[in-house]
């Protein structure tokens, strides 16, 4: 397979750029960079745009069915109105320790803003815990015991839920209830590397792949429903983190990156580093669902 046509989207040096979400009612594409707190939205189109400097870190973003934001913050998870700028809280979390703050988080089919934490101390321990926020604001605890939780994404029909620790290094599987929004029986589905790449941030195709920031390896991963890698592209923003589809078709990938950690020489190599990028997938992904407010 030739490699694809790679452009482009934001040259920014994104600290920790993540949480792409392309909204299909408007036809833009949001993100943020977590560590200044900072939700970044562009029109592909005209190349306009915004940002909004939420003053703490901001781990992840979801849509809502009303247009605001399901925002999480260093330690809530807010309702963010990007018009008028006011906020709500939906629910506060009591990191077990200083250092901790939210991470990767996404809407799943259920409605719910599924979100997990991190030891942000660089230690890495494995004090991170993955929750599920409901519009009225309940708080459940999902499971425990992740060092960067990460990677969550969910099957077309909503019956397969993914969620790796880009620390550990793998992949987990859920079988997921899109109605009731549980998630049992837990098991191993990856055993990953830093060669393949660490899983960060992941999305589902319509043919059942699960897509896999490797930011460790500076690609883009790409395995089958029983955990086959069917391919990797190379990628020039060289710590690829959370990528998502977008544009009218659902057929591009946006991928960000980040920048933090990363050397003074890596970083002159690598002038792309911290900027997000974009791909024509070769299929489709699975729309993501907005947050039930």
């Amino acid at each position: 397979m030739s490699a694809p046509e790679i452009s482009v989207v934001a040259a920014d040096r994104c600290e920790i750029g993540e949480s792409p979400v392309w909204d299909e009612r408007s036809g833009l594409i949001w993100w943020v960079d977590i560590t200044p707190g900072v939700i970044h939205r562009l029109d592909p189109r005209t190349g306009a745009r915004r940002r909004w400097e939420m003053g703490e870190p901001v781990g992840a973003l979801g849509l809502c069915r009303s247009d605001r934001l399901v925002v999480a913050l260093r330690s809530s998870v807010i309702l963010f109105d990007p018009v008028g700028g006011s906020r709500a809280t939906l629910a506060s979390i009591a990191h077990g320790r200083p250092e901790m703050r939210l991470n990767d988080g996404k809407v799943g089919p259920d409605g719910a803003f599924w979100v997990g934490s991190m030891d942000a101390s660089g230690a890495a321990d494995a004090a991170g815990t993955l929750y599920r926020v409901t519009a009225d604001g309940d708080l459940t605890v999902i499971t425990e015991g992740f060092r960067i939780s990460n990677g969550l994404a969910w099957d077309g029909a909503g019956t397969r839920m993914y969620h790796s620790d880009s620390r550990g290094i793998w992949v987990d599987i859920y079988d997921f209830d899109p109605l009731s929004g549980a998630a049992a029986n837990r098991r191993r589905w990856l055993e990953l590397d830093e060669l393949t790449g660490r899983p960060d941030g992941g999305a589902c195709d319509v043919d059942g792949n699960y897509w896999s920031g490797g930011a460790s390896a500076s690609r883009l991963n790409c395995f089958s429903p029983e955990g086959r890698l069917l391919r990797s592209v190379e990628l020039p923003n060289f710590r690829p983190t959370m990528p998502c589809f977008g544009g009218p078709d659902l057929s591009t990938l946006y991928v960000p990156s980040l920048s933090a950690g990363v050397s003074a020489e890596d970083l002159a190599k690598w002038p792309l580093c911290g900027a997000m990028v974009s791909l024509p997938s070769g299929t489709r992904g699975v729309p993501v669902t907005r947050f039930a407010d």
